[in-house]
């Protein structure tokens, strides 16, 4: 009778479906602007788009997702989560996505957001077949090529510049990816990029291979014991991420409650265009019994860095620095191209339930050469060597409406590393989170994502508060407060210090069309006063970032966004200020769309640069820093020619009314005009 009952349910929501398809491709601003509030140049937010995107590509499966891939989509609190896998186990396989509007907690809302990155796999299909065979009959697959290029002259590539800044190769970016993919059951791909300025070629003693990045990876799922298994790039999180992170954890913004938790989502493919922070290699997850696993992984890969001779004692060369843009143009880039070689391998026994989720680690990293820093006023305690080691332990454990979440990490004969936090829902209006840190000035990890001010764990501590209120469908507020200290020096701030920062976040949707948020945020931390007679001497500086922004749809067809946001900057005594007015339309008809946008921004310094979210080609992510006094435009075009086809043309142009060079180095053009295009092309196979 129960299924009897449900049944009725999901035909009367599949009635519903063509008046609104949760299925229907989302507007990825909106996404942006939840999630990617705060504007952090330590967060890799293309990495963080695209693992939404591929999300799209590849929803979850609701009848085999874990509740920390449902964590990893910041959607959903405690609550949530626990509401659905009790619903799971009681009332067995969902039939179809609408069944998320059953579950106690869920709302239209709710199941709207979450809809397009779930769904309900056919348990009729068969996993009999060879998995030659499923991948070639597989039809969620994509071929994707992209070229782009700054239409001006820039000096790098201009025979008047000398040969040790001349850019070697054309000023295109070429990029392709392919991959096949099934959830739950493998995935194959490869990554390929030229950036502007670089050369392609094959020339395997130097490791080129035609394109100068190339990225590779086969995973499969669920064999037997084998729960995961990938060869080629891959990223890990575990824990915290104190030790072993990837792009899952995403730093303080205006999802202020569910984001200061990091997921442990074990192993995935690496498929990004980044060019750092992944492993190379092997990795594994076996099920020893149940609830208790095996996680290993092995890496070796080259990476960039500066080497130079330690001619006063004639030993062997060592590495001063690393290199993490991935350029390759000049001689000097070249030089510092895969120029090291980085071994890593871990091991992580974890049991898992539906409750908890604990676990041991260990993780060491070898160089093939000594690192030995060039010393600073604040790097005295950075790591140095070739080797760092580090042990640790995680727990996370559920109940009912309360999650709580630890990771403590100790680099072998030096520091320590601590994360511990709760998250609850207090009422079905109000979840809240806490989370406490603690970095020693002597701790290392090379693949960290823990919550953090600083762009690394290290000489850290910290207190962090996070609310969200809803009141009801139309209004919801949300906030955080986020208090730390470094006891040591840091990058230009050559004293110890303390800071402090919040955010203040109203949103309030009136109609099905029309949606605003109100945002506020503050921050105070000290740095250098640049004073030649005392480099000591530091004052507090203090950012405050004001947003207003409204959408709204005149048709369904066509939308608009209007938004304005303002800076002010108080730092030793003189204030700086900036602004950003901007203007969206995007008209869909059909196959074809139009997204357009045209902004005027003033800003007094560089402290007051503003990042201001574009769309982008898909699989793109446009998030440039508005700095100066000038407009800024863009067109997007995208065209379905078929089912299996997509074609996307975009142009921006950014215009400056108070410099005659755009710019700088090897980018810098001259005049106060810069125009980028970009055309790409899907092709599903």
């Amino acid at each position: 009778m129960k299924r009897l009952l449900l049944g009725g349910c999901i035909f009367s929501f599949g009635l519903l479906q063509a008046q609104d398809d949760p299925r229907k491709d989302i507007d990825p601003s909106t996404l942006v602007d939840e999630v990617f509030s705060v504007q952090d140049l330590n967060i890799n937010y293309q990495d963080l788009y695209e693992n939404y995107l591929q999300l799209l590509s590849n929803p979850l499966d609701l009848n085999k997702v874990k509740d920390e891939q449902l964590q990893s989509l910041y959607l959903l609190d405690v609550a949530q989560i626990q509401s659905f896998l009790t619903y799971r186990k009681e009332a067995g396989p969902f039939l179809s996505v609408y069944e998320l509007q059953n579950i106690p907690g869920f709302t239209k809302e709710l199941f709207l957001k979450l809809a397009p990155f779930v769904t309900v796999e056919d348990p009729s299909k068969s996993f009999n077949k060879s998995i030659f065979k499923r991948i070639v009959e597989e039809r969620n697959n994509y071929l994707l090529m992209r070229w782009a290029q700054t239409l001006e002259q820039q000096r790098g590539y201009s025979s008047q510049t000398d040969s040790a800044s001349r850019y070697q190769g054309s000023p295109a970016n070429l990029y392709a990816r392919f991959r096949v993919s099934k959830p739950g059951d493998f995935s194959l791909g490869f990554t390929l990029e030229k950036d502007a300025g670089e050369v392609i070629r094959w020339d395997p003693a130097k490791k080129y291979y035609g394109f100068d990045y190339v990225s590779v990876h086969a995973q499969v799922l669920n064999k037997g014991k084998i729960k995961n298994l990938i060869v080629g790039d891959y990223q890990a999180q575990f824990g915290q991420g104190i030790a072993l992170g990837s792009v899952f954890g995403i730093g303080k913004n205006g999802e202020a409650v569910a984001t200061v938790r990091r997921s442990n989502v074990g192993f995935s493919p690496y498929t990004s265009q980044y060019e750092a922070g992944y492993f190379r290699g092997a990795a594994v997850t076996y099920e020893m019994q149940r609830n208790l696993f095996l996680h290993a992984l092995f890496s070796n890969r080259t990476r960039d860095g500066n080497i130079q001779s330690d001619t006063i004692q004639n030993t062997a060369d060592v590495i001063s620095s690393f290199s993490y843009t991935g350029l390759h143009r000049t001689p000097n880039e070249l030089a510092n191209r895969a120029s090291i070689t980085e071994n890593n391998i871990a091991t992580i026994l974890n049991f898992k339930n539906q409750s908890i989720d604990a676990g041991l680690l260990f993780h060491q990293t070898n160089f093939n050469s000594q690192l030995v820093r060039n010393p600073t006023p604040y790097n005295q305690f950075y790591f140095n060597g070739n080797q760092n080691t580090n042990l640790g332990a995680f727990l996370n454990y559920s109940f009912r409406n309360v999650s709580f979440f630890s990771e403590w990490v100790h680099t072998l004969n030096n520091g320590n590393a601590l994360v511990a936090g709760i998250l609850t829902s207090l009422t079905n209006k109000l979840d809240m989170s806490f989370s406490y840190r603690n970095f020693e000035r002597n701790f290392y990890s090379f693949y960290s994502n823990a919550l953090a001010e600083n762009s690394i764990p290290q000489n850290e501590n910290g207190m962090y508060w996070g609310w969200k209120y809803s009141f009801n469908k139309k209004y919801s507020i949300s906030g955080y407060a986020d208090i730390f200290a470094f006891p040591w020096l840091k990058f230009r701030s050559y004293a110890p210090s303390e800071g402090s920062e919040w955010l203040l976040r109203f949103n309030y949707k009136p109609t099905k069309t029309i949606s605003l948020f109100l945002q506020v945020r503050e921050e105070n931390k000290q740095r250098n006063t640049g004073n030649d007679t005392n480099l000591y001497q530091t004052s507090l500086g203090t950012r405050r970032n004001y947003w207003a922004n409204i959408d709204y749809a005149a048709t369904p067809q066509l939308n608009f966004k209007t938004r304005v946001q303002f800076n002010t900057f108080d730092f030793n005594g003189s204030q700086t200020q900036g602004i950003v007015l901007l203007q969206d339309a995007s008209f869909t008809k059909g196959k074809f769309s139009i997204t357009g946008r045209y902004a005027i921004f003033d800003t007094d310094s560089f402290d007051n640069r503003l990042y201001v979210y574009e769309r982008d080609v898909w699989l793109a992510f446009s998030f440039p820093a508005y700095n100066g006094k000038g407009t800024r435009n863009y067109v997007l075009l995208q065209y379905q020619i078929s089912k299996n086809l997509d074609i996307w043309l975009r142009w921006a142009q950014t215009h400056f009314l108070n410099r005659n060079t755009v710019g700088s180095g090897g980018e810098t053009i001259v005049g106060n005009t810069e125009n980028d295009v970009k055309f790409q092309l899907r092709l599903r196979l």
